[in-house]
């Protein structure tokens, strides 16, 4: 028979010996794991007469709550110890001068889009908002786009499922519903119960402001952002549109002789209506902007298309306008030399601590724009 006196004084020195929970473990297994000395003793209880049963069998199972307990007492001061050791390892000097943080930056898009308004704001316009979720009257057809054009596919635009009433409601396209909810008028006929209150001429905006299309490659995100101007007052001709662009496209770029052309194209809300290039030079693997004799197309425009008057309850025969569209993040690109627009996205803040700007530094015509 084992001597539990002694097979007790010999694990309860181990567990007191116990170094670490990992010494403290093998010890429990060794006796009260499904070999250990102690659950060998239980199971031997079965081969004894009941007279023997009735006699060792309180002394092992008081033997097996003893070295139970020992050993539920021996972790938690061994992990009491751990915990202190810790925190005096860890201990943090409050009178230390605190370590150097990561410092925020204005992201290229918002220093372009500040640039652009300041540039403006000194021309004379204002800033316009409106909502990113449109109507399809907003985005389209008050815009002159006819029923079956191909923006108003499920693969250019991105759709909302129909309302209650079957519209609907879609991601806006470009910023140009803003320019309509400008130029909607109080005074509209009663055909037209969509206007809403807007301002009399003359009307002078910018519109700056995030779109959505289907489309993503180098050049291309399905989120982006637009600022697009609008100029409404009476005998407009292209000649202010030509002189506002070119005003602005040299002090955007701070770069004095920049040489334009203007290209004809097709805008269902313009007429007529141009797309504006800019003098560059592609050698050398960058774009310089202002020498070279390459061309380098930064602007749609054109005058605003008497339908689009008419849709907005202004009268063409008395005024005119025209209007304009500008690709933000695609400015930042050629102005600040980065090859993709897909990382302007992506948050990640190493490309950001590289081409991010100081938000202490509000762009301004006095001193200076970058």
């Amino acid at each position: 028979m084992t001597d539990l006196s002694k097979l007790e004084a010999e694990l309860t020195a181990a567990v007191s010996g116990a170094a670490d929970a990992n010494a403290l473990e093998a010890v429990r297994v060794a006796a009260l794991g499904k070999s250990g000395s102690i659950s060998a003793l239980l199971k031997s209880l079965g081969g004894m007469t009941p007279d023997g049963r009735r006699e060792q069998g309180p002394l092992i199972n008081g033997l097996r709550d003893r070295i139970a307990t020992a050993i539920a007492e021996r972790k938690a001061a061994l992990e009491s110890a751990e915990l202190d050791a810790r925190l005096a390892a860890e201990t943090l000097d409050l009178t230390l001068p605190a370590p150097p943080r990561r410092k925020g930056s204005v992201h290229p898009t918002m220093q372009v889009m500040d640039e652009m308004v300041a540039i403006f704001a000194e021309m004379g316009f204002a800033v316009a908002e409106g909502p990113d979720i449109e109507d399809d009257f907003h985005n389209f057809t008050a815009l002159n786009f006819p029923p079956k054009h191909p923006a108003r596919e499920m693969h250019d635009t991105f759709f909302f499922n129909p309302g209650p009433d079957g519209e609907r409601k879609l991601l806006r396209t470009h910023t140009s519903p803003v320019q309509v909810r400008a130029m909607q008028k109080t005074n509209a006929p009663p055909a037209a119960p969509w206007i809403a209150s807007g301002q009399e001429p003359p009307i002078r905006i910018v519109v700056p402001g995030r779109t959505y299309r289907m489309d993503s490659d180098a050049t291309h995100t399905p989120m982006f952002h637009q600022l697009e101007g609008l100029v409404i007052d009476k005998g407009i001709h292209m000649g202010h549109l030509k002189w506002t662009l070119e005003t602005f496209v040299t002090r955007f770029f701070e770069v004095e002789g920049v040489v334009s052309r203007f290209r004809p194209h097709h805008f269902p809300f313009t007429e007529p209506s141009a797309e504006m290039d800019i003098g560059c030079d592609r050698s050398g693997g960058e774009i310089k902007i202002g020498q070279g004799s390459d061309w380098l197309e930064v602007v749609g425009c054109g005058m605003v298309h008497p339908n689009v008057l008419r849709n907005c309850g202004i009268d063409p025969d008395v005024y005119q306008g025209f209007a304009f569209g500008f690709g933000v993040d695609r400015l930042g690109m050629l102005k600040y030399g980065m090859p993709d627009l897909r990382p302007m996205f992506e948050s990640d803040t190493r490309w950001l601590s590289h081409y991010g700007f100081s938000a202490f530094s509000a762009p301004n015509p006095v001193s200076g724009l970058s």
